[in-house]
């Protein structure tokens, strides 16, 4: 894992740097990206992310290419805390493999789970959890849209998880059944209108090829505030397969509860080189209810004084009643 020093540094910094309360009025999506942000769905809300997925790979040096069409999904689900939420996700791959190096040229069809797997992601630091941090300027638009070094400390959640494998995989042949899958993603919300997502991810780190990369998201929410668009960078290592890739698009906000999506991306290399897009969709059923708040009707508890401490409130009130005394 040559590239691992590197990947490291890039960890330390996405958790250096990074919305709103944990249930938003909206729908809070991972589309149309790979990274995942730091907040839950909010207790009660079921929400699917459905995309479409279609990729062109050209591999020079085995001299095969590749048309891959896809299905990938998320299920989120908020289970009995604000903060806790549980995810089953992953990638159905139809592919379509050429094998150049061999004359006549010999094509191979394929189809199973590129990615699938199930886990829970649990906030453990939200800077906006205390409402008067968040009270907005009532006077000053720029004060509410302005820079803040406050908006540069990131809440962070914690995921873990594991990959599920079905036997006779061809895209993961030598994988077993069952390997895990943690993860740390920072989000911060900067200015009014940006969001930067930073994910770090290990993967399958008890097999012989365990997998580290990270993810760096940013969108920026337009003057229309049903749009906005995002640019990810994402980077893979292990000791089979490198990658760093660029992605960008753009996401329409349908309703409160329903969003559209469409994204497209590149590789930085050519073994293989990578071209893919997607367009897709988000959902939620809002079942969410505000958590009652409870109030202690008792009048307030007096506490006994003390023999010394009513000697000085009589001295008190003798002095209160001494006209001579200065005040």
């Amino acid at each position: 894992m040559k590239h691992l020093p590197n990947l490291i540094c890039i960890a330390f910094f996405l958790l250096s740097p990074s919305l709103y309360a944990q249930y938003t009025e909206v729908i809070n999506s991972n589309r149309p990206g790979v990274s995942t942000g730091a907040y839950a769905v909010g207790k009660n809300v079921l929400q699917g992310e459905f995309g479409l997925v279609y990729e062109k790979r050209e591999h020079d040096g085995l001299r095969t290419e590749s048309r891959d069409f896809a299905v990938d999904f998320a299920i989120r689900y908020g289970l009995l805390l604000e903060e806790l939420e549980v995810i089953w996700e992953g990638t159905y791959t139809f592919q379509e493999l050429t094998l150049n190096g061999v004359n006549p040229p010999v094509v191979l069809n394929n189809s199973n789970f590129l990615r699938h797997t199930l886990g829970v992601k649990y906030l453990i630091f939200d800077p906006y959890k205390n409402p008067e941090n968040t009270k907005p300027n009532l006077y000053s638009w720029k004060a509410n849209n302005s820079f803040k070094w406050k908006d540069l400390i990131p809440a962070i959640s914690l995921y873990a998880g594991a990959n599920i494998i079905f036997s006779g995989n061809p895209f993961l042949p030598e994988d077993p059944s069952i390997s895990p899958r943690v993860a740390i993603a920072t989000q911060s919300h900067i200015a009014g209108r940006w969001v930067v997502i930073g994910n770090i991810i290990y993967d399958k780190f008890t097999t012989d090829d365990p997998i580290l990369s990270y993810v760096l998201s940013v969108t920026h929410n337009l003057r229309n505030p049903k749009w906005s668009v995002f640019l990810e960078n994402q980077g893979i290592n292990s000791d089979a397969f490198a990658d760093i890739s660029l992605r960008g698009g753009a996401a329409r906000l349908i309703n409160e509860n329903f969003q559209v999506d469409a994204s497209i991306g590149t590789s930085f290399k050519d073994t293989p080189s990578r071209l893919f897009g997607t367009i897709g969709v988000s959902y939620r059923l809002d079942n969410h209810t505000d958590e009652p708040k409870t109030f202690d009707s008792r009048p307030p508890k007096r506490r006994k004084k003390n023999k010394r401490s009513r000697k000085k409130d009589n001295e008190k009130n003798n002095s209160d009643n001494n006209p001579f005394q200065q005040r």
